[in-house]
């Protein structure tokens, strides 16, 4: 049994080698390649080396080839922790608004939980805690530098769920005060009428 896991070792080894060097792009242009080292392969054999080494096809040029995965370069992506509150904004309008050391997300019905909690799961640390309501949420800061700091990295990752060419402003409707730092005019309370 162990001579026939070396040859299987040396058999994988080779063709992490040969796709390392060269371009293959079918199983038996790999069963041929092999071949010419002296492992003498199925077609069946080397479908098993493939899945058992990981290998995949990526298109280079005009073909596909096999690659080994610690040969494909990740693509970069933002932080996992704000994965999914970018996810959800590209998804769900939200205006920003503003009251002194206090934000005013406004989303639609229904959304505010859903965004707070992304915030809150996110690597987001400037806020003191987020209280949602409905459609609305506020996110509560301790200072100026720090609300500050959390609306930027928050407009950034707006900024990448907004579609190219659209029209749309960058963290939906634009709230009155926030490029100056005044606090926006709070809305009217409606008060219930008695019948």
């Amino acid at each position: 049994m162990t001579g026939l896991n070396g040859v299987k070792r040396s058999r994988q080894r080779a063709i992490r080698e040969i796709v390392a060097r060269e371009p293959v792009t079918s199983q038996q242009e790999l069963a041929d390649r092999l071949a010419e080292r002296g492992f003498a392969v199925t077609q069946a054999t080397v479908s098993r080396d493939i899945t058992e080494l990981g290998l995949v096809k990526i298109a280079r040029g005009d073909r596909h080839v096999y690659v080994a995965p610690e040969d494909i370069a990740a693509p970069p992506s933002p932080p996992a922790g704000d994965e999914r509150l970018r996810r959800i904004l590209s998804d769900i309008p939200v205006s920003v608004g503003r009251s002194g050391l206090i934000l005013v997300l406004t989303g639609t019905p229904g959304t505010a939980s859903v965004i707070a909690q992304a915030i809150d799961e996110s690597d987001f640390v400037e806020q003191e805690g987020t209280l949602a309501g409905d459609n609305t949420l506020l996110v509560l800061f301790a200072d100026e530098v720090r609300l500050e700091r959390w609306l930027e990295r928050f407009r950034a990752i707006q900024a990448l769920t907004v579609p190219e060419g659209s029209a749309a402003p960058v963290g939906g409707v634009p709230a009155v005060g926030i490029a100056s730092g005044a606090p926006a005019d709070p809305a009217p309370i409606p008060t219930p009428s008695r019948r």
